[in-house]
């Protein structure tokens, strides 16, 4: 069994590429910390590339900054290719299933961290918010954006597959 969870920080804005076939992938270092302290008392990282595919690539790019934090579940590859000088690299990564992300938009660029995830991923069930099926209208009560990230888009809003992140 080949499976990866994470739980970490981008050291990086991601890097979206596409494929000859126009495929989406986004490129991205997760920055992991390790459950112990060294001989100095520091708490080291683990430095982990990620590499996502399709729409949620895009979701990645759009969504995610340095020092977003993100939950990752994926499984390890190893890849070679030949470098420009004509030598042989190896390099091996998380190709990620799912990519969740842990905090806000407004969150990660102030350095502020939450607990609550405002883009849950296709796969995470309960979802933290009910989102309605395109036909139906979602009516918010309240104007607290830290608790309702939908707030600043009025009394109500429409919300279709094609708009959703995940």
């Amino acid at each position: 069994m080949n499976k990866v969870f994470l739980i970490g920080r981008l050291t990086k804005d991601p890097e979206l590429r596409y494929t000859s076939t126009n495929t989406a992938a986004a490129s991205f270092t997760v920055a992991v910390n390790r459950n112990f302290t060294n001989q100095n008392g520091e708490r080291e990282a683990d430095f982990i590339n990620v590499v996502v595919w399709r729409k949620q690539a895009e979701n990645v790019k759009q969504y995610l900054t340095k020092g977003s934090q993100v939950a990752i579940d994926g499984r390890i590859q190893t890849r070679s290719y030949d470098a420009q000088d004509g030598s042989k690299r190896y390099v091996t990564e998380v190709v990620a299933d799912n990519v969740q992300f842990l905090d806000s938009r407004s969150a990660s660029s102030s350095g502020m961290t939450s607990t609550v995830s405002p883009m849950p991923s296709a796969n995470t069930n309960p979802s933290p918010y009910d989102f309605a099926t395109p036909t139906e209208t979602v009516s918010n009560s309240t104007t607290d954006v830290s608790s309702d990230p939908f707030a600043d888009f009025g009394s109500s809003i429409e919300i279709n597959d094609d708009e959703l992140p995940f």
